[in-house]
């Protein structure tokens, strides 16, 4: 399994780092023996498999829940769980408590916040104090979509590419070991990547960052909307419905169970 150390090295040496979600046992093993590098169990878990419009309504619970189910299947994966809304924006002491939460009750290996502002600069500092590993996250922060305005590409103007900037150097003074850039041009996740020396994770945002990630669902076709930074390998949407469709129509036609699926009484 990687660890924190071994992370920095892969940036050191140009390796590219991978990243997936996943949010259960079956994806959680999946992704394990595909070989990815670091499992995220993401907020978007809200969207993909709790069928939310948005990602504010995960809980902790919900958080610490589907890690510890991941966990069962990846048991040999660096596990990187999100803390959801409003579970580092109210005090520093809430902060600390709902982090540990998530590695001893989710199984995780690591927490990831979103933001660089100061009140996240010291949730990061906060966090990492306890001895927790922490991932940052910036540009398109999901949690920000009301505030936002919508999923908007962050950092195109001169003014917030320099925000941007800034706060990511903040965010590695404080202590976070990794950055996700999320939604920003290419220009930007480039320039972050040069500067700072913790690895930068990117999702859509262009391909010099230190590593990728993609959500479980787009990169199997299975999500209802799909980002333009998406690159989707498989259609399993198609063959599931497919598949599930077969099944009900020989039930009603009779055709199943066929006598090669009947339990016969022994003479």
């Amino acid at each position: 399994m990687h660890n924190v150390k071994t992370f920095q090295r892969l940036k050191r040496k140009a390796e590219k780092i991978v990243m997936m979600t996943a949010y259960d046992y079956p994806s959680g093993k999946y992704v394990q023996a595909a070989g990815t590098d670091i499992i995220l169990v993401g907020d978007s878990l809200g969207m993909v498999v709790l069928g939310y419009e948005d990602t504010l309504k995960v809980t902790l619970d919900d958080i610490i829940h589907h890690a510890k189910a991941c966990r069962r299947g990846a048991n040999d994966t660096f596990i990187v769980a999100d803390m959801p809304f409003m579970t580092y924006h109210l005090d520093l002491e809430t902060t600390k408590k709902n982090a540990a939460r998530l590695i001893l009750e989710g199984d995780a290996n690591a927490v990831k916040l979103e933001g660089g502002s100061d009140s996240r600069i010291a949730a990061i500092k906060a966090i990492v104090d306890c001895e927790i590993p922490v991932v940052a996250h910036l540009g398109l922060t999901p949690q920000s979509v009301y505030a936002f305005g919508g999923y908007r590409v962050q950092g195109k103007k001169e003014s917030e590419f320099n925000k941007i900037l800034e706060q990511a150097k903040k965010i590695e003074a404080a202590g976070a070991f990794m950055l996700v850039l999320e939604g920003i041009p290419e220009e930007l996740g480039k320039k972050i990547s040069e500067e700072l020396k913790i690895p930068t994770i990117g999702i859509g945002a262009g391909r010099f960052c230190d590593g990728q990630v993609l959500v479980y669902h787009d990169i199997l076709g299975m999500s209802d909307l799909v980002a333009k930074f998406v690159k989707q390998y498989e259609n399993l949407s198609e063959k599931i419905t497919s598949a599930l469709g077969q099944f009900c129509n020989e039930v009603k036609a009779g055709d199943f169970p066929a006598e090669e699926h009947i339990y016969n009484r022994k003479k």
